[in-house]
C-alpha cells in the first residue's frame, strides 16, 4: 500500500473502493433477485442491477478526471456485506420473512453506498475534479432513490412477515 499525503491520495483509493464495490454488487444482485420471492422486490433487483452496470461506468469515467487509470482495490465492507447476505440467504424462512430480510440487507449495501458517495463527492468538489463530481453524484442519486424505493416497499413485506 502506498503512502497517501494528499486529499487527492486518498480520494483515489476510494474510487477504487467503490469501483470494486459496484463490481462485486453486479455479482451479488442476480443472486437476491432471484431468492425474492415478491415480484416487485425481484424487479427492484433487476432494475438496481441494470443501474449498477451503469454506475460502474460513471465510477471509469470518474477515473479520467483524476488523471489515474480505472483500477478496483477489493472493498471488504461490500465483501462483509455480500458476504452476510449469502448466509442469510442460506437460511429457512418463510418466504415473506425472506423479503424483508433481503430488504434490510439491500438497504444496508445502500446506506454504505450513499455514505461513500457522499464522500467522494465531497473530495471532489474540493479537488476541482469537476467531471468525477457529477459523475458520482448521478450514483447517489440513483442510491438515494433505490434506498427509498426499498423503504416504502418493506412497509408491505414488514407487515406479511409479521404473521
Amino acid at each position: 500500500m502506498s503512502k497517501m499525503t494528499s486529499l487527492s491520495d486518498a480520494f483515489y483509493d476510494e474510487l477504487q473502493d467503490i469501483y470494486s464495490a459496484e463490481m462485486q454488487l453486479v455479482k451479488a444482485l442476480p443472486k437476491m433477485a432471484k431468492k425474492a420471492t415478491c415480484e416487485k422486490l425481484t424487479a427492484a433487483f433487476e432494475l438496481h442491477l441494470d443501474q449498477t452496470k451503469i454506475q460502474v461506468e460513471r465510477v471509469e469515467k470518474a477515473f479520467k478526471d483524476t488523471g489515474n487509470a480505472a483500477k478496483a482495490k477489493t472493498c471488504e465492507a461490500m465483501k462483509g456485506l455480500i458476504k452476510e447476505s449469502e448466509s442469510a440467504m442460506e437460511e429457512e424462512a418463510d418466504p415473506e420473512v425472506m423479503d424483508a430480510i433481503l430488504i434490510a440487507l439491500a438497504q444496508k449495501v445502500e446506506h454504505y453506498e450513499i455514505a461513500t458517495y457522499g464522500t467522494l463527492c465531497t473530495w471532489a468538489e474540493k479537488l476541482g475534479y469537476t467531471d468525477a463530481k457529477k459523475l458520482l453524484g448521478e450514483n447517489m442519486d440513483e442510491e438515494e432513490k433505490t434506498d427509498k424505493a426499498l423503504t416504502k416497499l418493506s412497509v408491505s413485506k414488514n407487515q406479511a412477515a409479521m404473521a
